[in-house]
C-alpha cells in the first residue's frame, strides 16, 4: 500500500477546469492530486523564421514553476530543467494535428506549475493538449483556420520502480526515493510519442519497462476515457 493509501496501478485524483483565463484561446487548470499546472493556450499570427511561406503552423510551449510551487523558492527564471521540459511539451503537442491545418499561426503554451507534487511535465503536457484543442476550436469559430483540424489526443503519466514494485503517477515522495523514474507520453491512437526511463539507483530490466508500460497504457486510457471522449 503506498503512502496516499492507492494500488501501484491506482492514477491520483485528476481534475480539470476550463476556462481559467479569460483572455487565453484555451485553458485549461489540471490537477494531478497535488499537482496543479495551469496551461494557456494563445495564438499569434505568425510563425518562426523557419517557417515563413511555408504554409504551416507551429506550436511551441513554455514552463515554469511559480515562485512557491514547492517548498523552497524557485527563481522565476527559466534553468536548464525548465528548458528541457517544455521542449517535451512542445514536441508532444506538436504531434496533436497536421501543422499545414494551421497555416501562418503559432500555438503558444504557456504551463505555469501552481503547486508541485510530482509529474509536473506529465501533467503540463495532458492540460497543454486539452488547452489546444479549445484554441484550435477558438480558431475555427472565428474563421482564422478553414475548419476544425482532426485532432490526435496527447495524455502523458508518469511511472517508477519504487521499492521493486512498478507504480503509476507518483508523487514527489514516491519520485524522490524511486529507483527508476519514467515519464510517457502517449497518443489516443495507440502510438508512444515519447518516453524519458532513467535508471536512478540502477538498472532495469525489458520486463520492468513492459510493466511501466503497461501502467502507463491503464492510467492514460483513463484520462483519454473521461476528458477526451466525444471531441
Amino acid at each position: 500500500m503506498r503512502s496516499d493509501g492507492r494500488d501501484n496501478d491506482e492514477m491520483r485524483p485528476v481534475s480539470v477546469e476550463y476556462g481559467v483565463q479569460m483572455h487565453a484561446a484555451g485553458s485549461v487548470l489540471i490537477r494531478f492530486g497535488n499537482t496543479h499546472v495551469l496551461c494557456a493556450a494563445t495564438v499569434e499570427g505568425k510563425v518562426p523564421p523557419f517557417l515563413e511561406d511555408s504554409g504551416m503552423g507551429w506550436i511551441t510551449a513554455e514552463y515554469r514553476m511559480l515562485p512557491a510551487s514547492v517548498g523552497n523558492r524557485v527563481r522565476r527564471e527559466a534553468d536548464g530543467r525548465a528548458r528541457e521540459i517544455q521542449r517535451l511539451v512542445g514536441r508532444s503537442l506538436r504531434r496533436m494535428v497536421d501543422l499545414a491545418a494551421i497555416p501562418g499561426f503559432t500555438i503558444r503554451v504557456d504551463c505555469d506549475v501552481i503547486n508541485g507534487d510530482g509529474g509536473t511535465r506529465t501533467a503540463a503536457i495532458t492540460g497543454g493538449a486539452l488547452a489546444v484543442a479549445r484554441a484550435l476550436e477558438s480558431m475555427a469559430a472565428a474563421g482564422d483556420i478553414a475548419a476544425m483540424p482532426e485532432v490526435t489526443p496527447v495524455v502523458a503519466v508518469s511511472c517508477g520502480i519504487v521499492d521493486d514494485e512498478p507504480m503509476l503517477d507518483l508523487a514527489y515522495e514516491e519520485d524522490s526515493r524511486a529507483a527508476v523514474d519514467a515519464n510517457f507520453v502517449l497518443a489516443g491512437d495507440g502510438a508512444i510519442i515519447e518516453v524519458q526511463a532513467t535508471g536512478e539507483e540502477r538498472g532495469f530490466s525489458d520486463s520492468e519497462l513492459a510493466a511501466m508500460l503497461a501502467l502507463a497504457r491503464s492510467g492514460t486510457g483513463e484520462i483519454f476515457s473521461r476528458f477526451w471522449a466525444g471531441r
